[in-house]
């Protein structure tokens, strides 16, 4: 058994040790260490920063690889930057050089923790933007056919927090990322009306890019979604619950005060902060006065590690809120972190 404790990888700050563990500084070095593992029958957590994780307490009975692979080229295609970005590196730090540079299309995605590789899987998103609006291809490790492959935008399957990486999880392993951005100092449309009406502009217009991250990073602060290692609501793995899609009849029985947004799809997006806070569950709530484990003071989709959670306890939060709001508006809540050794 290894000495490195998840707990340590995780932004939950919660998990035991890895029973190996190896540090891919490389593209060949990642590859070689997924290799190494499958060839030996070994199971693989890969691990970047660790953002969207929830490791139970045993640990990981397995090699544990962490992505730490750097590297920004650039380019051009069709008047438009073409960045290739290597998965290891961290998101928001790709980011603050987009916004610095003139890059356009990915400033409302500021302050969100994790790396690059692991945004194409969740098809990450905030404030009106996601990343398969940007994303190019993607270049993968198949672990099946033992090869790189690369799939353009459209092959990726994006959806709603999903894409065909996270609907076959132990299939890729994201190596690099290919994002095409516009050269302006402007930020795309701003779609987002809390993110507009932040900026003093109507839903649709335009703004600096510097601007509209400033306030989304002042947003997200406020609701503890930018990591501080002295604020215990950021010690959480960000919105433990996605936003659910129901289909027409389910979004008609909420109370008519529940947020609906019809999708392309047909059916209706509804907001789980909403669900929770008005099932009972407060900013802040715990199981107990004592508990380690709690919603975030700041905002009821984050759960939260005050100190010393264990992963059972934040586990236990989970399934309350989500039993809840089920007995309570006949909605089942799905949790976005992956579950790594433990159930919900």
């Amino acid at each position: 058994m290894s000495e490195v404790r998840l707990a340590d990888l995780t932004t939950l700050r919660v998990g035991g040790p890895a029973r190996s563990f190896v540090r891919a500084a490389t593209e060949d070095e990642l590859i070689a260490a997924v290799a190494a593992a499958d060839d030996a029958g070994e199971p693989v957590l890969l691990v970047a920063g660790g953002s969207n994780l929830l490791v139970a307490d045993e640990g990981f009975a397995g090699t544990v690889i962490q992505v730490a692979t750097a590297g920004v080229a650039v380019g051009s295609v069709d008047g438009q930057v073409e960045v290739a970005v290597q998965a290891g590196v961290i998101w928001d730090e790709f980011v603050a050089r987009a916004v610095a540079e003139g890059w356009s299309g990915i400033e409302a995605l500021s302050g969100i923790p994790g790396a690059v590789g692991s945004t194409p899987i969740q098809n990450v998103g905030a404030y009106g933007q996601e990343v398969s609006a940007t994303i190019s291809e993607v270049k993968v490790w198949d672990r099946r056919l033992r090869g790189i492959r690369r799939f353009t935008g459209e092959e990726c399957s994006f959806g709603y927090r999903h894409s065909r990486f996270k609907a076959d999880p132990s299939r890729f392993v994201v190596l690099e990322v290919n994002f095409r951005l516009e050269n302006s100092e402007l930020g795309q449309p701003v779609r987002y009306a809390e993110l507009a009406r932040t900026l003093g502009l109507e839903v649709g217009e335009r703004a600096p890019l510097a601007d509209i991250r400033d306030a989304v990073l002042r947003l997200r602060s406020g609701k503890g979604m930018v990591l501080d290692a002295a604020d215990h609501d950021t010690w959480s793995a960000g919105s433990f619950f996605t936003n659910p899609l129901l289909a027409p009849e389910q979004a008609a029985a909420l109370p008519d005060a529940a947020p609906r947004y019809a999708q392309p799809d047909g059916t209706v997006k509804t907001s789980a902060a909403w669900l929770i806070e008005n099932a009972g569950f407060g900013k802040g709530f715990a199981l107990t006065p004592d508990a380690a484990a709690s919603l975030s003071t700041k905002h009821t989709l984050a759960l939260t590690n005050r100190g010393s959670a264990g992963a059972e306890e934040v586990l236990e939060l989970a399934r309350a809120v989500r039993d809840g709001v089920e007995r309570a508006f006949g909605v089942r809540l799905v949790n976005e972190p992956v579950l790594v050794g433990c159930t919900l």
